[in-house]
């Protein structure tokens, strides 16, 4: 497939920009061809007017021909097969069986939302049938479900190529609730953007989607994530990245005249917990586990733990040692663009030039163009909680271990936490048992507690939430990943009193679809009967 660096506007590509910009090899540092163009305004007003067309159909569809969809969209991210991860390799560094893995992920994803789909059942849909002769007021007949919410905007992000970039959860998802998606292709890897573009039109092209149902515009500037949330017609963005990017989107949005929502996942610290008997009775295995889950992937996941907090004792050292000579064996490959290296080396420099902190290992460096060592630091808790700032992410293979002295140091950290995407206990029953006042307080904290296990690895699937409170996301009644991510971008319609005729077919008295709903009260799949009873089809 031969890559063109254009914008793709529905069905037409298009190069009026005359600003450019690369991809860049991280082990090389090699600029990569072809150019892509800056989208203009003009381009992107194109895109979201498209979209905005689109809107007046592709909801309409039979549930059934939006399923089909997106499994059509598999299916061609499937047929681009190693050219398509051959390009996210070279743009990433990231590696092949890594990226295997991951573009099943993405059609895997892509797939789950099918089948949600075609089920039907997530509109929630509720009836409260009429009650005329009710007294001293008679009840209309009210019916409800969820309905989307119209264009959306994603911003790929970068440290995911596929899983969470053009054709990744936010993607699928909206699409899946029936709103068309207008990308923003993230700068690190363009091509391998431009491929699964191609394929998502191909697909919206083999299925008789409407033209605008999908877009993707290109930039390295923030100009274009700016006009592309500034349009109007625009009515909700996903996004995930940093926090300074997922914010600045977030103001953009509710300084427009009328707001729109933004689910910007925004990464955090994901804090671990080590108590007394676990460190006592495994402890070299947890630190040899958090070794492995801090440097994943050059540490280049949002759910990496950069905090990990541990009681007093001999036990404390042994762990420290563990984890220090495992760090120290390691070598990391190149992160994956120049700016996201210069902020890793920022940010463990100045913690490793505070007095207050130890440098506890740091790994085997590598000569590739943009590796990093991975890092882990020490801290006496009393020092810690003195300075807020050391709670803050630093995307990569580095974690800090607080040495705390007492139970009240682990509930008082726990308390004074910021909202993160996860919080790890490692504990014996008796343990969890003792400290269930901490798991608590977790639980406030977190979109996800992970007991006895490692936080890095989001499992795609119904019950996941990969969420969590301010500032690790804008939205924390939401998920970006598993199938209540759906629900971001619907909103609840209430029908009163409708003819037949004019209601969704989910709400109809015959529920032709099977879908679960809740019939004055009751839960059921049955259709219903002219006097309201439920019985079969």
């Amino acid at each position: 497939m031969e890559i063109l660096g254009a914008q793709y506007i529905g069905k037409t590509s298009s190069t009026q920009g005359e600003e450019t910009f690369n991809g860049i090899d991280p082990r090389s540092g090699d600029i990569l061809e072809p150019s892509f163009h800056e989208a203009t305004e003009d381009e992107i007003n194109q895109a979201v007017e498209l979209a905005e067309q689109a809107f007046q159909t592709y909801p309409k569809l039979p549930a059934s021909k939006r399923a089909d969809f997106l499994d059509a969209i598999a299916e061609e991210i499937g047929a681009l097969g190693h050219a398509l991860l051959q390009r996210a390799e070279s743009e990433t560094s990231l590696p092949f069986p890594r990226l295997q893995g991951e573009c099943g992920r993405t059609m895997n994803q892509l797939k789950l939302f099918a089948q949600v789909v075609r089920e039907g059942s997530w509109v929630d849909a509720r009836i409260d049938t009429a009650l005329p002769d009710r007294s001293p007021i008679p009840r209309p007949d009210l019916r409800h479900m969820l309905v989307p919410l119209g264009p959306v905007a994603v911003f790929g992000a970068s440290n995911f190529p596929l899983a969470f970039s053009v054709a990744g959860g936010d993607t699928a998802s909206a699409l899946a609730a029936g709103c068309p998606v207008v990308v923003k292709g993230h700068p690190a890897h363009p091509g391998t953007s431009e491929m699964v573009a191609r394929a998502i039109l191909a697909a919206a092209e083999k299925t008789g989607m409407p033209d605008g149902v999908f877009s993707m515009v290109n930039g390295q500037s923030h100009q274009v994530g700016s006009l592309l949330v500034k349009n109007p017609l625009i009515q909700a963005v996903g996004f995930t990245g940093s926090f300074r990017g997922g914010k600045a989107l977030f103001d953009i949005a509710n300084r427009r005249e009328v707001p729109i929502p933004v689910f910007a996942e925004m990464g955090s610290t994901n804090p671990v917990f080590i108590l007394p008997e676990a460190l006592k009775t495994r402890g070299e295995a947890i630190a040899a586990g958090l070794a492995g889950s801090v440097t994943l992937g050059v540490g280049q996941f949002c759910t990496n733990p950069g905090l990990s907090f541990l009681p007093q004792g001999s036990e404390q050292m042994a762990f420290a040692k563990v984890l220090a000579d495992k760090v120290n064996e390691m070598s990391m490959g190149p992160m994956l663009s120049q700016g996201i290296k210069d902020a890793y080396d920022q940010g463990t420099s100045h913690l490793s030039d505070d007095p207050a902190i130890e440098n506890l290992a740091e790994g085997l460096s590598n000569q590739e163009k943009y590796a990093v060592n991975p890092r882990i630091f020490a801290v006496e808790f009393n020092e810690f909680k003195q300075r807020p700032e050391w709670s803050h992410e630093i995307f990569g293979p580095s974690s800090i271990m607080v040495k705390a002295s007492s139970k009240e140091d682990l509930l008082k950290a726990a308390y004074d936490l910021e909202g993160h995407l996860t919080a790890t206990v490692h504990g014996t029953d008796t343990d969890l048992n003792q400290y269930a006042d901490l798991i608590q307080i977790l639980e406030r904290k977190v979109g996800r507690v992970v007991v006895n296990g490692f936080p890095t690895g989001v499992e795609v699937c119904h019950a996941m939430t990969h969420g969590g409170p301010y500032p690790a996301t804008t939205a924390p009644q939401s998920t970006s990943v598993g199938t209540n991510a759906i629900k971001r971008f619907v909103r609840p319609l209430c029908f009163q009193d409708y003819p037949q005729a004019l209601l969704p077919v989910e709400l109809q008295d015959l529920n032709q679809l099977g879908v679960l709903r809740l019939v004055n009260g009751e839960f059921t799949r049955m259709g219903l009967t002219n006097d309201h009873d439920t019985n079969g089809d």
